[in-house]
């Protein structure tokens, strides 16, 4: 592995910075030239915003001179091309806003810049954000760092993509299906959905309305933590300490739903719950009842498209295939059928809420699958059929139609490729959760980067 800068965690690096063994400029230096070695094979950066990043850096350097810096002063960030960053375009991985600059910092970008990043570049998404798989008609696929004829998940496989490879330090992400935690799986990275609707984005883009969060995309939980900090609250809560993680009653659902999971892939999770239980958590198997997120999740997303993009169906400029299904969709979509999924989405929180009146942390596998191949999803998983939509990654979705924080960390690997643990937790228990998750990372001493493949690694 290169031990250099842009693999130190958040702590070491600032702690560098602070004592002047370290400059913010040569960190971000070292970044751009990542970026551009790199990306060409992984296109996992859209646009480099050197200018931009150099200025950032410099005044980094200047806050730590002065004392003035910020909780996340000079650490390399890339930004989901999801969010507007001022001066810059938001692309939506759509060619009908390639050449859109945005006049104003969407506010989880404005937050982190306020904190001090280094914005090195915005990150490879699906059109307007809706696959699982980074592809769009702007340019390649985003691959995954481990095997770059994988895909590195979506929606935020670009932010994911950049983070594992060592383009930069976090990454900014959304989730409003898994588009965090499903490429932290597959990438090998921490993953964190905060509790629904405690991290806004003032005045950015708006999709999966109902169910979406931002949050990091990090190679260690105490990084994640950080910078979640930031997107919450500014920063002024930022700590390293680890925080409360006694004991707790944890749920384990080995297949929720009873769908299919690769063998691999479910050994590792049973592994780190395995893991929990050794750092003193009361494990104790359950069987949930998650089932009745699609019928909920479908029609209110495809209404929540239809009314902010349908006007893009028949227009100018072309569209890739699932965003034309979608519009579509939308546009054939019965009042009566959102109408009940709304009634329903209420009973389903409940329902979960209910679980949490018996454990603290439910855990599951992270995905059922890892990382397939570029434009291969898989139709059958342990000798069983599955929908191409959602058989990879099934167990992500319940907890956005629910509402709950989920974390994803790297457990394992399968055949080289990394395999991840899911941990949810009550509502507004973002802190608690972090620390078991941290707890469980610790005794798990999983190292995802030092598999990396030499020719990405290098």
């Amino acid at each position: 592995m290169d031990e250099g800068p842009l693999w130190w965690p958040v702590r070491q690096l600032i702690d560098a910075y602070g004592s002047g063994l370290l400059s913010p400029v040569e960190v971000c230096e070292q970044a751009q030239e990542r970026i551009a070695r790199l990306n060409p094979l992984l296109n996992a950066v859209v646009l480099s915003t050197w200018e931009l990043a150099r200025g950032q850096a410099v005044a980094a350097e200047e806050a730590y001179r002065g004392g003035t810096a910020g909780p996340l002063a000079g650490v390399p960030v890339s930004i989901k091309d999801a969010f507007h960053l001022e001066g810059h375009v938001t692309t939506l991985g759509s060619l009908a806003h390639a050449d859109d600059v945005r006049p104003h910092d969407s506010g989880a970008v404005r937050r982190l810049r306020q904190a001090g990043a280094v914005f090195v570049g915005k990150t490879n998404v699906p059109e307007f954000c809706q696959s699982a798989t980074t592809d769009n008609l702007l340019g390649p696929d985003t691959a995954n760092p481990f095997d770059p004829r994988r895909t590195a998940g979506g929606s935020s496989g670009g932010a994911s993509s950049s983070v594992a490879s060592g383009m930069c330090t976090l990454g900014l992400g959304s989730d409003g299906g898994g588009s965090i935690r499903i490429p932290a799986s597959f990438c090998g990275l921490v993953g964190f959905k905060p509790t629904y609707g405690t991290v806004p984005d003032e005045g950015g883009f708006r999709a999966f309305s109902p169910f979406i969060s931002v949050g990091p995309l990090a190679r260690c939980v105490a990084d994640a933590r950080r910078m979640h900090e930031v997107l919450s609250d500014g920063g002024s809560s930022a700590s390293d300490a680890l925080g409360d993680a006694a004991p707790r009653r944890v749920a384990w659902c080995a297949k929720p739903e009873g769908r299919p999971i690769d063998t691999g892939v479910a050994d590792v999770a049973t592994a780190a719950v395995n893991a929990l239980a050794s750092c003193g958590h009361d494990v104790h198997p359950v069987d949930l009842d998650l089932g009745g997120w699609e019928e909920i999740f479908g029609p209110l997303v495809l209404a929540d498209e239809g009314e902010r993009r349908g006007h893009v169906l028949g227009g100018p400029h072309e569209l890739t295939w699932y965003c034309r299904r979608s519009l579509a969709a939308a546009a054939r979509l019965d009042p009566a059928v959102v109408a009940a999924a709304r009634s329903a989405l209420a009973m389903y929180r409940e329902r979960v809420d209910r679980w949490f009146g018996d454990y603290d942390v439910i855990a599951t596998p992270a995905t059922a699958t890892t990382a397939f191949e570029l434009g291969c999803r898989p139709s059958a998983i342990a000798g069983e059929s599955v929908s191409k939509l959602w058989g990879a990654f099934p167990f992500a979705v319940p907890f956005n139609v629910s509402g709950h924080p989920a974390v994803v960390l790297p457990a394992g690997f399968v055949e080289g490729l990394p395999a991840a643990i899911q941990l949810v937790g009550r509502h507004g228990s973002d802190h608690e959760l972090l620390a078991v998750a941290e707890q469980l990372e610790t005794a798990l001493n999983v190292r995802p980067f030092t598999r990396l493949p030499a020719g990405v690694s290098a």
